[in-house]
């Protein structure tokens, strides 16, 4: 049986979006028929384990179906628990989710945990969201603050490089890092050309490749109280009004799986 594809969502800074791409990530992953189990290292807030709970409750309250992911819950007892504690339950949920699917779709928290840096260990793709702003890039890259040049890596591309040491120290293979421009606002922002160049330097230093994100749409909000995400809108699943909004917001989930190399994403477009 081939080996599941582990693919990390992390960010050490909080409220970069990691919740908002990992469960669209694995609905569109579902939808393109793919077998993924789902871990939720956020052990505190659990937004991705809260999502699924909502999906599976709003379904069979309204009749219908629509693809759920193998999902192995983490008590948030754990996050209170010594390290060789949480990393046991790690491990071993871990290895139970592994061997029955296509992909291990993991949620990590806003901080650094030592599950969630064995998570980044095990990765064969990371996904690191981040918002159009400095703050953010700090978490990535140090830059000089008369001059915006980028000086050195920062925290958490410390952290993907010393996982990408151990996965190829475990298995002599290489980690793919796609960093993703998140929440564009509508227009051009002041500070974005400026930023981009930083995060294009920083790319060439460190090897990351640099994706499209979701911009902040009112519908990616609207739908997760229902555990739904625009790859689930069909005839039998409408929970809101449709509008072109969606079709704009379907558009750019494909471009975010394609530029992943996880689905063409063509499915996602099917007139619903």
């Amino acid at each position: 049986m081939a080996q599941a594809k582990v693919i990390i969502v992390g960010n050490e800074k909080g409220g970069a979006g990691k919740s908002t791409i990992a469960i669209h990530l694995a609905t569109g992953l579902l939808h393109g028929g793919g077998r993924v189990a789902i871990l939720d290292l956020d052990l505190r807030q659990q937004s991705m384990g809260h999502f699924f709970a909502h999906r599976a409750a709003w379904l069979a309250a309204n009749g219908v179906s629509a693809p759920m992911p193998v999902e192995h819950h983490l008590a948030a007892e754990l996050a209170r628990a010594p390290d060789a504690e949480a990393m046991a339950h790690f491990e071993d949920a871990f290895e139970k989710v592994s061997d029955q699917v296509d992909y291990v779709l993991i949620d990590t928290p806003g901080g650094d945990t030592a599950i969630s840096r064995a998570a980044h260990g095990l990765a064969d793709l990371i996904v690191t969201p981040m918002n159009d702003s400095f703050v953010d890039f700090d978490m990535l890259g140090i830059v000089d603050p008369v001059t915006l040049d980028l000086k050195r890596p920062s925290l958490y591309s410390e952290t993907v490089w010393n996982s990408r040491k151990v996965k190829a120290a475990a298995s002599g293979k290489s980690i793919d890092w796609v960093v993703l421009r998140n929440r564009l606002a509508p227009t051009e922002a002041r500070n974005r050309k400026r930023l981009d160049e930083r995060v294009q330097a920083l790319s060439r230093r460190v090897g990351f490749r640099v994706g499209p994100g979701l911009r902040d749409r009112v519908i990616y909000r609207e739908l997760f109280p229902f555990g739904l995400t625009v790859a689930d809108l069909s005839p039998t699943i409408r929970p809101v009004a449709m509008s072109l909004q969606h079709v704009a917001a379907r558009q750019e989930l494909r471009a975010l799986m394609g530029c992943l190399g996880l689905t063409s994403g063509d499915e996602l477009l099917a007139a619903q």
